[in-house]
């Protein structure tokens, strides 16, 4: 099957979603599916075509910007001769082109199938309220087109105000694909040497800077947690942001406030991250709104019987409410949030799951296989909103009722 995936940015731009997008077409490519990545040249350094572990990656010029936004004016020509070509054509929301790529899947009888990551959440400001109004409304049409819209969690899919319209119409649930490079103790042991991490109780945040991480919660939650564990370090795992120059300034102060005990790193690859897990004690994902719908790094710790302190927001929640592993914390409460690290430091067996049921369930070959078997209904016509989450997923949820 030729499978059309469409996204405003991909690799070497690392985000949740691209790494989603890579994840679960890496996996398609090796169920022997021929994967094209239908993308933008973000930063003219990159090639404007390449093979990426068998995924073929098409990047179209970027004119000019917009906010976050990019704006490709060949992108249109490109995105009819690759759906045309294809057999099903998969979009990733938020996207502005969407719906223009969803009409040719209607023209060309191709499946369309958007999977929605995020809600859009622009800072204020009358600019970005046009353009959140713009893209939304490009989301909109592109729904009205579609043939099926995944989720990550029924959580998530009743809450957000784009999806619950959808719900028992086109919405369909397949979990996100997890998966990580395998690390030796030896390469656990020298990541702790190298980090100074012996004997200190090490807290974990992996995210770009984002205002919409909520870093500076955690933040100003940290001198109470040094107060109970004067030795605890925040270990900030920190891909680069695009366009967060004034959010980074205005975390300074508060990272200078936390200087003892607070240590960015910088992009975390392979091996490397999986030892910067395996040296964590609790992982926390203190996000502000709906941008944020899952958190896939909370299954990476949590694969290494890590547990994390996850906001209370839809998706967010779900895996450790599915797994246990952890606790819930009230958006931007980070009173209440240092409360809850030092609950789930002090009393880490109260936290314990089956890593192994965990990396099964979220495995980039099970959400591969979800996939396929979506695809292949469309195509046969005999697509039912009602089919059940992948069978590892459900396995998860009734080791947690057993518990």
């Amino acid at each position: 099957m030729k499978i059309l995936e469409v996204l405003t940015y991909y690799r070497p731009h690392v985000s949740g979603l691209t790494i989603y997008v890579e994840r679960m077409s890496r996996a398609l490519v090796r169920m022997g599916h021929e994967v094209t990545i239908l993308t933008s040249q973000a930063e003219k350094s990159w090639p404007r075509e390449e093979m990426m572990d068998g995924v073929r990656v098409k990047r179209v010029p970027v004119a000019f910007r917009v906010s976050k936004g990019v704006i490709m004016p060949t992108f249109g020509h490109h995105a009819t001769i690759l759906g045309w070509q294809a057999d099903v054509i998969h979009l990733h929301l938020p996207q502005f082109d969407a719906p223009g790529l969803a009409l040719r899947g209607r023209l060309f009888g191709k499946p369309v199938v958007i999977s929605y990551h995020s809600d859009l959440q622009l800072p204020p400001g009358l600019f970005n309220r046009v353009a959140d109004t713009v893209v939304h409304t490009a989301n909109r049409l592109a729904g009205s087109l579609a043939d099926v819209i995944v989720t990550y969690t029924r959580d998530f899919g009743t809450h957000s105000p784009y999806l619950s319209t959808y719900a028992g119409k086109k919405l369909h649930i397949i979990p996100p694909p997890v998966e990580l490079t395998p690390c030796t103790e030896e390469q656990a042991n020298a990541f702790a040497e190298m980090y100074g991490l012996r004997g200190r109780k090490v807290i974990g945040i992996s995210a770009r800077l984002a205002a919409e991480k909520g870093i500076e919660v955690l933040l100003k939650a940290l001198p109470a947690i040094a107060q109970a564990f004067p030795e605890v370090l925040l270990l900030h795992a920190c891909p680069p942001g695009l366009g967060e120059e004034a959010y980074a300034a205005l975390l300074d102060p508060l990272v200078e406030q936390n200087q003892a005990h607070y240590l960015r790193l910088g992009t975390l690859h392979g091996s490397e991250l999986t030892a910067f897990y395996k040296n964590l004690d609790c992982l926390v994902l203190c996000s502000l709104n709906n941008t944020e719908t899952f958190g896939l790094v909370q299954i990476e710790a949590m694969m290494n019987g890590v547990p994390c302190i996850a906001s209370d927001l839809p998706g967010v929640r779900q895996p450790v409410t599915l797994t246990g592993m952890g606790e819930i914390a009230p958006i931007g409460d980070y009173e209440v949030l240092a409360q809850k690290v030092i609950q789930v430091l002090r009393y880490p067996e109260r936290y314990q799951a089956d890593p192994a049921l965990i990396a099964q369930a979220f495995s980039p070959d099970e959400n591969a296989a979800a996939y396929h078997r979506l695809f292949e209904e469309l195509r046969c016509g005999r697509f039912d909103p009602s089919l059940p989450e992948p069978q590892a997923y459900q396995q998860l949820q009734l080791a947690r009722q057993a518990a």
